[in-house]
Parts: C-alpha cells; sequence; structure tokens
C-alpha cells in the first residue's frame, strides 16, 4: 500500500512539474504579463505606446484572388500596447472575429523598428484561438498598411489610426 501511495504521489509530483513547466513557457512565448518599466523604454518606442493607447485601427484589407471586390472593412480597437520583451510587444485588443464577441484579449507579437517606425514581424506566428499568421504590418504617424496571409487567403491592409477614448 505505501509503495501505490509513493508511486501516484511521484506520479502527480511529474503532472504539476510538466504543468508548470508548460505554463511558464507559455507566458515566456507570449510574453503577456511581462511588461516593460516605462523608464527603460527608448523615446519612440514610449511616444508609440502613448500614441497606441485609446485607438481604433479603421481600414481595408484585400484578399488575392479578389482584385475584381472592394476592399473589405477592418477594424480593430485597441486598448493599450505594451512592450513585454527585447522584440515583443503586446497589443491587448478587442475583436468580433474568431468567436471572440468583442472580448479584450492580450495579443503579443515581435515588432522590430526600422528608424523611427515600427513594424510588426510574424512569420508563420500561431496567435491562439484565432489562427497562424504571417504579417509585416507598419505603423506611421496616424496610419498604417502591410501585407498578411494566413490560412488559404493573403492580401493587403491599410487604414488610420484613430483616437477614440481612455482604455
Amino acid at each position: 500500500m505505501a509503495l501505490v501511495r509513493r508511486v501516484i504521489g511521484l506520479g502527480v509530483a511529474v503532472v504539476a512539474a510538466a504543468a508548470l513547466f508548460a505554463g511558464g513557457w507559455l507566458v515566456g512565448r507570449t510574453g503577456i504579463g511581462a511588461v516593460m518599466e516605462p523608464a527603460s523604454l527608448s523615446d519612440a518606442e514610449r511616444a508609440f505606446a502613448e500614441r497606441m493607447r485609446g485607438v481604433t485601427l479603421v481600414g481595408s484589407f484585400t484578399v488575392a484572388g479578389r482584385e475584381n471586390r472592394p476592399p473589405r472593412a477592418d477594424r480593430y480597437e485597441i486598448a493599450s500596447v505594451e512592450k513585454v520583451g527585447d522584440d515583443r510587444w503586446q497589443f491587448n485588443a478587442r475583436m468580433d472575429c474568431c468567436g471572440l464577441n468583442g472580448s479584450v484579449i492580450p495579443i503579443a507579437v515581435p515588432m522590430r523598428w526600422v528608424g523611427d517606425t515600427p513594424m510588426i514581424m510574424m512569420t508563420d506566428t500561431s496567435l491562439p484561438g484565432i489562427g497562424t499568421f504571417t504579417v509585416r504590418l507598419f505603423f506611421y504617424e496616424d496610419r498604417y498598411a502591410g501585407a498578411w496571409q494566413g490560412g488559404e487567403g493573403k492580401g493587403l491592409m491599410y487604414g488610420r489610426i484613430e483616437k477614440t477614448g481612455a482604455p
């Protein structure tokens, strides 16, 4: 009987350790919860984070192969954007697609700076609950533009960054 308890206890400990490891890996991979101190950001990074607080990206997107159709309306509400790693930024976005029904979800993406221009640079990046995408999207002043692909589709996206209020 003591042997059975010891084996069960060891099994529970192994499962708990695996769960902790997996949770730590997920948090480290997504960057969620590890917001960097604003004082550690460059002036351009701080300005970008402030400019992206309480905004809506209002624009359009196209689908390759459907050039004869007008671009589709596109809208993303951004509560805030925070740096969570060397080249990772978390967009706290409200989305009505993919069964999210307007929930604000944290989406951590790789972002690099080209001079004074921030650019999301995702390659086959899985966004849990949404899908796997490749995106090159740059932000400049009150505009954004770029290319996307995911699943069977790909195309272009572009629009304005509009201030909509507090996050």
